[in-house]
């Protein structure tokens, strides 16, 4: 508040030089202290910009931690059981083991390959922000979102709001959570994103309100939006 209270401090000597404007030592203190209150106010947004730089670099930097430690919590379970069915000289199950973290390995990689820095991060962080929705993504094929599209930023925006919606809406249960999985796929003319949901919402309508709102103008149209909530299917145009 410091800056606008030195803003403010500058109508007294500006109202004195309205009333008394022959007053040349009256507009000569006026515009120094403009000059003042105009370098201050600078300095102090200087200041504020870096704080909240700083303060999103840190989040950023905790974020990656968190996601990293996860990834090599699932790792260390993956080992430990391979190297449990050597010891037991179960190949046939260290064969299955090693073909789902190979699996695990390609969504992983095709994910890493949509393109866009946001969408990425989010789904690949997703397990450190949510305990209600368990979020599993399908990628056919190699799809690079920032060279097939113009309209990259804005999909995976609506992509990462949609998934945000279900997010918020999961109903929380005793048992297993609720699980919403991704599907991307693409062809010559368009870029598909199918959302299926298995579990319970808290508020259905507000739900669909919030889907409905995100995609007002987006590149994203719904093609199937259908009741219950089980199923969403979007559709984006490729614009070059």
């Amino acid at each position: 508040m410091a800056k606008y209270y030195a803003a403010a401090t500058v109508l007294l000597p500006g109202a004195a030089v309205l009333i008394w404007p022959s007053k040349v030592w009256l507009t000569a203190v006026f515009l120094v202290w403009l000059t003042a209150a105009a370098t201050y106010w600078i300095l102090s947004e200087r200041k504020e910009h870096a704080e909240r730089t700083a303060r999103t670099i840190n989040s950023m930097q905790a974020s990656a931690i968190r996601t990293l430690n996860h990834h090599r919590h699932d790792w260390m379970n993956d080992l430990q059981v391979v190297y449990g069915y050597i010891r037991l000289g179960k190949l046939d199950k260290t064969v299955e083991c090693v073909e789902k973290i190979s699996a695990r390995m390609a969504v992983e990689s095709s994910i890493s390959k949509l393109g866009v820095p946001a969408l990425v991060s989010y789904i690949q962080s997703f397990r450190t922000i949510s305990n209600t929705l368990e979020l599993q993504v399908a990628i056919n094929g190699d799809i690079h979102l920032n060279e097939i599209t113009a309209d990259a930023d804005q999909i995976a925006e609506t992509i990462i709001h949609t998934i945000n919606a279900y997010r918020f809406a999961a109903k929380p249960g005793y048992g297993n959570a609720a699980v919403l999985r991704l599907e991307l796929s693409v062809d010559e003319e368009a870029l598909f994103a199918a959302f299926y949901y298995e579990g319970e919402l808290m508020n259905e309508q507000q739900w669909k309100q919030k889907i409905q709102q995100q995609l007002e103008g987006a590149p994203m149209k719904p093609i199937t939006f259908e009741q219950p909530y089980g199923k969403v299917l979007l559709r984006a145009e490729m614009r070059a």
